[in-house]
């Protein structure tokens, strides 16, 4: 059983009001909260340890490239990669997408192919498109069905000799789904056609084994790892990364520099032009720490029975319609009040200390493929309680008589 209390004694944003109410924050998939550990840690690098990494022979310096190999280290040991240089640090998700998009990208041809899904965030379709302005690609999209669960006949069917890449989100940021990851690298492996998972709504609430998923490239974010934000988590396979040319370049990425010529550094580094977020970076591992010292099946039952119980409530409320009913899904509940619009249904929550997210989640496509335009989402984390969803259930119900 989690300590709930000594958890949330942690964050001391959690002990604000807003309008006079004590904060239910429920806008966790777009970002978590940060615990006082890691903040501190934040502290103690600038007062203690500034100084850049891997260029200095003095002891500030190597004491800074400690603590963000030390990092890259815990990462991972936290997803079970194969070694630590195949951890590359990128500022976001976004990032680590584009990175692969951009540099393995560079490998197609005109007329090859490129496999998503309708539930991808923006930031996992963008960069794709991107590379069509310089090839003629063409981009396959994966329905899903009406509980808000991929089609995997009709993803088997979109595979051709012509894929060169199969791209989706572990946990849809929408509708929750826990999509089938492993069974869909398997499928595109048997036809030679490499994968990358979107695991940024994953990582802070399922166990990751990149080696076990047999995962090409796996990329996530800090800040909803209850990390900083501007860091990122690129996974990659050796022979991709040792193979893929630069996304960037400039300092620390390179052997050697002429004007006739450069030469660059192996991986990791040969991904990490400039310098890092390394304050960031170190701060990181006492996020992960968090996680492993409260434990990741922990996290996950807690947070499960928060959402369980959260819809089983909400539906009890005239107009509930809740968007995304898979069974196999992560803590999160995107929901509209009839017809009321999200933007409404937020605002009057936030009169009543209620932190929602509403819009289209920066997954258009898949409002569109739903007929909506946006929700309103409420998704939990591991310092959220019973207490707050029953807050949140009785805010629903002052509320839903005046959207209806």
């Amino acid at each position: 059983m989690l300590d709930v209390t000594e958890i949330r004694s942690r964050f001391p944003i959690l002990e604000r009001q807003v309008y006079g109410k004590p904060l239910v924050y429920l806008d966790n998939t777009a970002t978590s909260q940060t615990p006082r550990q890691v903040v501190e840690a934040i502290d103690t690098m600038y007062y203690n340890t500034k100084a850049n990494v891997h260029r200095g022979v003095h002891t500030l310096s190597q004491e800074a490239t400690d603590l963000q190999e030390h990092t890259r280290r815990m990462v991972a040991e936290y997803i079970n990669a194969p070694s630590a240089d195949q951890i590359i640090f990128t500022r976001g998700t976004t990032e680590a997408i584009n990175l692969v998009a951009s540099s393995y990208g560079t490998t197609f041809e005109n007329g090859d192919e490129i496999i998503l899904t309708v539930m991808e965030h923006h930031a996992n379709i963008v960069p794709w498109q991107l590379l069509q302005r310089n090839k003629r690609l063409t981009i396959k999209v994966v329905p899903i069905n009406e509980r808000g669960e991929l089609k995997l006949d009709v993803y088997r069917s979109l595979i051709s000799d012509r894929t060169r890449m199969v791209a989706v989100t572990h946990v849809s940021n929408v509708l929750g789904t826990i999509n089938p990851v492993k069974e869909i690298i398997a499928e595109a492996h048997r036809n030679n056609v490499p994968v990358l998972i979107d695991g940024a709504q994953a990582s802070p609430h399922l166990k990751i084994d990149v080696t076990d998923l047999d995962a090409d490239f796996y990329v996530f974010s800090a800040h909803k790892m209850y990390g900083p934000t501007g860091v990122g988590v690129l996974y990659g396979r050796r022979s991709l990364l040792e193979m893929m040319p630069p996304y960037q370049g400039g300092g620390e990425m390179i052997d050697h520099v002429s004007f006739e010529r450069t030469t660059f550094a192996p991986i990791p580094f040969k991904f990490e032009a400039g310098t890092p977020d390394f304050v960031g970076i170190a701060a990181f591992a006492e996020a992960l720490k968090f996680i492993q010292e409260t434990g990741i099946d922990n996290i996950a039952a807690h947070e499960e029975e928060l959402m369980r119980y959260a819809t089983e409530r909400m539906m009890e409320i005239e107009g509930m319609r809740i968007f995304g009913t898979a069974p196999h899904k992560s803590a999160v509940i995107s929901f509209l009040i009839g017809h009321a619009h999200h933007y409404d249904t937020g605002m009057l929550l936030d009169k009543l200390g209620i932190a929602v997210r509403t819009g289209h989640h920066c997954a258009q496509p898949l409002m569109h493929a739903l007929g909506i335009e946006g929700t309103v989402r409420a998704s939990f984390a591991v310092y959220n309680t019973l207490e707050e969803v029953d807050r949140f259930i009785a805010a629903l119900q002052r509320i839903a008589p005046m959207l209806l």
